[in-house]
């Protein structure tokens, strides 16, 4: 595929980390059945989350600029590690929402360190497919996350946190091992110094404008890790092992195509059009639970339906940034992508969880699918506006 080591290797890196990924799509589950804390409250936890997020992916991006992705990385590996296994052992509501808040923000100062390292190595001819190969590692990792926590937590949810905080530790290990920059020559070189005249991400405002639109798509979509697992078990009567098994379709379809859908699309097309035609499935996804009958099977309709959404227009998000980024900046546009996401994690599990306790998963479901339009609808009038690729 034409992708330097260092690509597979960071690629490597993450596999390791996200196959430990159990404890956040089922952390509302754990907050409702271990915990007892209502819908409203265990979405709140995950809007702790998120604003951990913003704060790491903003602290993230500036440090990644200042001292470079490589130890950004490996802290925020390492540190959040430490920080599931602190959180395995809190109890009280309160502490719960606190520590979830440090742990995310450790966590997630990962994400901009991450982003510019795949930028680093790799080529403007292959930057898709570098984004690609690392979410190919992200969801063959959520595949056996997914499926193994779901029978872990049919048995304890707290050995979650901890499979979750020991892979966290052992891919910090292997990042040391195989990327540190006394160890590889692609880590230790330096990016060619830009010479052009210098915009700081949030004076683009084109680009101001893609992350709120990516913010509305990715409140939509972070409803598959928060109200998609409570409507499966509580309106389809599906097992915890059973959500384990639907969510862990989604990393294995995307190991197995979206390599390949990419490698099509880089040729055809424009940017915004995939991004667009990804939102627009998505949408259609979140439509389907309410106009199509099924249980089990409506899961695995709405989760396919949903994966090629998500092949087709995420990784194309990746590269709009980076197309607009360059070497003195790129940490500041990596961090204004990470932070759209986190804002969506604060925003929608608490908007999702409440809707569904106030008004119903129906009315929840028809709003998502809204929202996805609106989104589209601005994708469009930026491609028109800019005349983007």
């Amino acid at each position: 595929m034409g992708l330097s080591p260092s690509s597979w290797w960071l690629s490597a890196v993450m596999l390791v980390n996200r196959m430990g990924t159990m404890v956040l799509p089922f952390m509302t589950l754990y907050m409702t059945e271990s915990r007892g804390v209502s819908i409203g409250k265990a979405g709140f936890v995950m809007t702790m989350f998120g604003l951990g997020a913003i704060c790491g992916a903003f602290i993230g991006g500036k440090l990644t600029d200042k001292f470079g992705f490589y130890y950004v990385q490996l802290f925020s590996l390492f540190g959040g590690g430490v920080m599931f296994l602190v959180l395995s052992q809190v109890q009280d509501y309160n502490m719960i929402l606190l520590t979830t808040f440090m742990l995310s923000f450790v966590n997630e100062a990962f994400r901009p360190a991450n982003a510019s390292a795949i930028a680093h190595f790799s080529k403007e001819s292959n930057r898709t497919r570098s984004f690609s190969l690392n979410r190919l590692a992200i969801n063959l990792g959520w595949a056996v996350g997914g499926t193994v926590g779901g029978f872990v937590a049919s048995k304890s949810y707290y050995l979650l946190f901890w499979i979750d905080g020991l892979t966290n530790i052992s891919a910090a290990v292997l990042l040391w091992l195989l990327l540190a920059p006394s160890k590889n020559k692609e880590s230790a070189k330096k990016p060619e110094v830009y010479t052009g005249p210098v915009k700081t991400a949030y004076q683009d405002k084109p680009y101001l404008i893609f992350i709120v639109l990516t913010t509305l798509f990715a409140i939509c979509f972070f409803q598959t890790f928060t109200t998609i697992p409570l409507y499966f078990k509580k309106e389809l009567l599906m097992r915890e092992n059973q959500i384990g098994i639907v969510m862990a379709l989604n990393g294995l379809m995307i190991g197995i195509l979206e390599m390949v859908i990419v490698h099509r699309l880089e040729r055809k097309g424009g940017l915004l059009s995939n991004i667009m035609w990804g939102t627009l499935l998505v949408a259609l996804s979140f439509m389907a639970l309410n106009v199509l009958p099924g249980m089990f099977s409506l899961s695995l309709i709405f989760i396919v339906m949903l994966t090629i959404g998500e092949m087709i227009g995420m990784p194309f998000m990746n590269t709009y940034w980076i197309d607009r980024a360059n070497n003195s900046n790129r940490g500041q546009y990596a961090a204004l992508f990470t932070m759209s996401w986190a804002v969506a994690q604060v925003i929608g599990p608490g908007l999702g969880a409440l809707i569904a306790q106030y008004g119903g998963f129906d009315m929840l479901w028809w709003v998502i699918s809204g929202l996805c339009l609106v989104a589209i609808a601005g994708y469009r009038w930026l491609q028109v506006r800019t005349g983007s690729r």
